[in-house]
C-alpha cells in the first residue's frame, strides 16, 4: 500500500519507518528541513534503539522517502497518517492542537482525491468528531475525506519493537471502508496475532488517554506509599513485591522513585482533566490532579534527601546527577525529573555535576546551569553525594568500591530503586532511598573532615 506519514517526531518517525519494513511504500512529511534531510539520509534525528538500522534499511530500498512538500503528499496516497505533536498549552493543562488543525487544513486543500485521513497523535475526546467538520469544510467540491482514530501505545526505548509486534491495535472508524483500509495496512500484525479491536473514534481517543492516566496513577500510588513507608520505617520495594503478586494488580508501573516524565504522561494526564472538565465531567477524574501533584512531589522529596544526605545544607557541595533523560534508552529530556532535581540543586548552592549516556546535548540546552560530563568518573570526582535518577542499565553495573575511591563522600541517593544497594553498602557507601529505610556500613558515616563544605562559586 501507498500511505503518507505527516509530522516525523518520536511518533510519526518510527511509524514510517516500520510502515516500510513491514512492505508498504511510504512518504514522509514535517516542516522540519533539517529532520527531513536526516531521515532522507537514513539517520534518526533522535536518539532510538534500533531506529536507524530500519531507516537507513527501507531508505536503501526506496520504500521510504521524506519531503517537506504537504502537496506532494495529498498526491501520493489515499491514505494519510497524523502523527504531529500536541504539546500541552503555554497558558493552561489543555491539548494545544493547533499542529494538528493545520495539517488538516493544509491537506484538504491540496485533495484531488479521496482521502482516508488517520489520526496517531493522542487528542482529547471528540477531537476526530470536529476534525470530520473541519476537513469536508476546506476539501474542493466532490472530493470525500473522512477521519478515523488509531492510538498509539509506544514506549520510547522500545518504539520499533512496540509498532512492529504491538500488544494490541484500536481503530476508531465510522465506515466499513476504513476500518478494511486499516486492517490492510495492519495485515501482517492480524496474521500473527495481534488484537485489533474495532471502535468507534471516540472510543479509540479515549483508550489512549484511559491507559496512560491509569499507568500515570499506577505509579503515582506506590510513590504515596513510599512516603508512608518513609514515615514508619517500612520498605517500599518489598511493599510493591508483595501487593504485585496479586493478578489484579500486578508488579510492573510499581516501582516508587522520582516519579514519571516525558512528553506523553505528565501532559496527557493534564489535558484528560481539562477536557474532562470542558465536558462538565470533571469530577469524574478529579483524582487526576492528585496523580500529577503526587508525581511532581517526589522530585522535591528527592531534592530533600539530597540536602539530607550532605547535612542539611546544598550550599557549597558537590553533587553528582548520573542521569538527564527522562526515561532510560531515550534522548528525550522533555519534562524530566531528573533535570527537575539537577535544576533545584543547582538554585539551592549546589555544584552540580550531571553525567548521561544519551542526552547531554538535550539537557545543555534545556538547562544550562550545571556541568556537564562525557564520563561517569568525571561527574563523580570529589562528590559529596551521588544521586541515581534515571535508570540506565550501565549505572547497575557500576564499580561501588572503584567510585568509592573517586568521590569526597562516599553517599547514594537511589531515587530510582534500581541499584543493588548490598553492593554499595559493602563497598562503604551510605545509601538513600525514597521508601526504603536507611543503610550505611558504620553509624557515623561521614568523615569530620567532610563536615565543612568546600566554597564553590557559580
Amino acid at each position: 500500500m501507498r500511505l503518507t506519514v505527516i509530522g516525523t517526531g518520536y511518533l510519526g518517525a518510527v511509524h514510517a519507518a516500520c510502515m516500510a519494513e513491514i512492505g508498504h511504500d511510504v512518504l514522509g512529511i514535517d516542516v522540519d528541513a533539517r529532520r527531513i534531510k536526516a531521515l532522507a539520509e537514513g539517520r534518526a534525528p533522535f536518539f532510538e534503539p534500533g531506529l536507524d538500522e530500519v531507516l537507513a534499511r527501507n531508505v536503501a530500498s526506496g520504500r521510504l522517502r521524506f519531503t517537506t512538500c504537504l502537496r506532494e503528499a495529498a498526491g501520493f496516497s489515499e491514505l494519510h497518517f497524523v502523527c504531529v505533536g500536541t504539546p500541552q498549552h503555554g497558558d493552561s493543562p489543555a491539548a494545544d492542537l493547533s499542529h494538528v488543525d493545520a495539517v488538516i487544513d493544509g491537506l484538504a486543500l491540496h485533495l484531488r482525491q479521496d482521502a482516508l485521513v488517520v489520526g496517531k497523535s493522542t487528542v482529547p475526546v471528540g477531537t476526530a468528531e470536529r476534525l470530520t467538520a473541519r476537513l469536508a469544510a476546506h476539501v474542493p467540491t466532490g472530493i470525500k475525506a473522512e477521519v478515523a482514530w488509531n492510538p498509539e501505545f509506544l514506549r520510547q526505548g522500545l518504539a520499533v519493537h512496540d509498532t512492529l509486534r504491538p500488544d494490541r491495535l484500536v481503530a476508531g472508524v465510522t465506515t466499513a471502508r476504513a476500518d478494511a483500509v486499516l486492517r490492510a495496512v495492519y495485515a501482517p500484525m492480524l496474521t500473527a496475532g495481534v488484537p485489533y479491536i474495532s471502535t468507534d473514534p471516540a472510543t479509540a481517543e479515549l483508550v489512549k488517554m484511559a491507559a496512560n492516566s491509569f499507568l500515570a496513577t499506577k505509579i503515582s500510588f506506590i510513590n504515596a506509599m513510599a512516603e508512608v513507608c518513609d514515615t514508619v520505617g517500612a520498605d517500599v520495594v518489598t511493599l510493591a513485591d508483595a501487593i504485585g503478586h496479586d493478578p489484579r494488580i500486578g508488579r510492573r508501573f510499581l516501582s516508587a522513585g522520582l516519579g514519571f516524565g516525558g512528553g506523553c504522561l505528565p501532559k496527557d494526564l493534564r489535558a484528560f482533566a481539562a477536557r474532562a472538565q470542558e465536558l462538565g465531567v470533571d469530577h469524574a477524574v478529579s483524582f487526576l490532579r492528585q496523580v500529577d501533584e503526587i508525581n511532581l512531589h517526589q522530585r522535591w522529596r528527592t531534592v530533600t534527601a539530597a540536602r539530607d544526605l550532605v547535612g542539611g545544607d546544598l550550599v557549597g557541595h558537590r553533587i553528582a546527577v548520573l542521569g538527564a533523560t527522562f526515561k532510560p534508552d531515550s534522548d528525550d529530556v522533555r519534562d524530566s525529573p531528573s533535570l527537575t532535581v539537577a535544576a533545584e540543586l543547582h538554585r539551592q548552592g549546589a555544584e552540580v555535576r550531571v553525567h548521561d549516556p544519551q542526552g547531554i546535548e538535550n539537557a545543555r540546552t534545556a538547562l544550562p546551569g550545571p556541568h556537564y560530563e562525557d564520563e561517569v568518573s568525571e561527574a563523580c570526582r570529589d562528590a559529596d553525594a551521588v544521586l541515581h535518577l534515571t535508570e540506565w542499565s550501565e549505572y547497575r553495573s557500576l564499580d561501588p568500591d572503584a567510585l568509592a575511591a573517586l568521590v569526597h563522600t562516599p553517599a547514594l541517593l537511589d531515587a530510582r530503586n534500581s541499584l543493588d544497594t548490598g553492593r554499595w553498602v559493602s563497598a562503604g557507601w551510605n545509601v538513600r532511598a525514597l521508601g526504603r529505610p536507611a543503610t550505611a556500613p558504620y553509624p557515623d558515616f561521614r568523615k569530620p573532615s567532610v563536615t565543612t563544605p568546600r566554597t564553590w562559586q557559580p
